[in-house]
């Protein structure tokens, strides 16, 4: 089955396939295809969001869509950035602007008090409207200075005590391991399996 993947983000690209891999479903991303604007994030969840862009893409293309809207939340901004993530720095913003300005908003916010969380939502809608989203999490804490080289978005500043490192200083597989996409993405597998057996 051909699903096309509502993002050019090759990062973001290549860590689904990896986690989709051996489940009987070739990912396609929209960089893949002719140029197509999605719709602006103007959702109030992650899901809403996930959902827009995946049913964009599946009725443009007539075809199954995969989206996900993901972000950060930081208990100590009130939930913030969250469904703003990718804007949080303003429009068009890169990820070290957007983490740079992350850290300098949790100035004087001591060690204790920078609890946080990864949140993704992942909406698959397929040929005639089905609709199904799948969620996952990663706690951590906000680090007080970016560390590593991998990864993208709030890699760099996001620390996952149990591992000691930062999202950006684990390689790959251990990232997809634990990653709150990666969670989402398990249980988008664990359905591909079950429809595979019915049919």
């Amino acid at each position: 089955m051909k699903i096309i993947l509502a993002t050019t983000n090759k990062g973001k690209t290549a860590e689904i396939r990896s986690l989709l891999s051996g489940c009987g479903v070739e990912i396609i991303s929209l960089a893949d295809l002719s140029a197509v604007q999605l719709p602006e994030e103007t959702g109030e969840t992650f899901p809403d969001n996930a959902i827009a862009k995946a049913r964009f893409v599946s009725e443009r293309f007539g075809a199954g869509a995969l989206a996900d809207d993901s972000g950060l939340e930081v208990d100590a901004l009130g939930g913030r950035p969250g469904v703003r993530s990718a804007r949080y720095a303003g429009e068009g913003a890169g990820d070290e602007a957007n983490y740079t300005k992350l850290l300098a908003d949790m100035e004087g916010v001591p060690k204790g008090a920078r609890a946080a969380r990864f949140r993704c939502a992942i909406a698959l809608v397929m040929p005639g409207g089905a609709t199904m989203t799948f969620e996952g999490a990663l706690d951590g804490e906000i680090a007080f200075s970016p560390s590593g080289a991998n990864g993208f978005g709030y890699d760099p500043v996001f620390f996952i005590p149990e591992k000691g490192r930062t999202a950006a200083e684990l390689t790959p597989d251990e990232k997809n391991a634990i990653s709150h996409r990666g969670r989402a993405l398990v249980r988008l597998k664990a359905w591909f399996a079950l429809r595979h057996k019915l049919t």
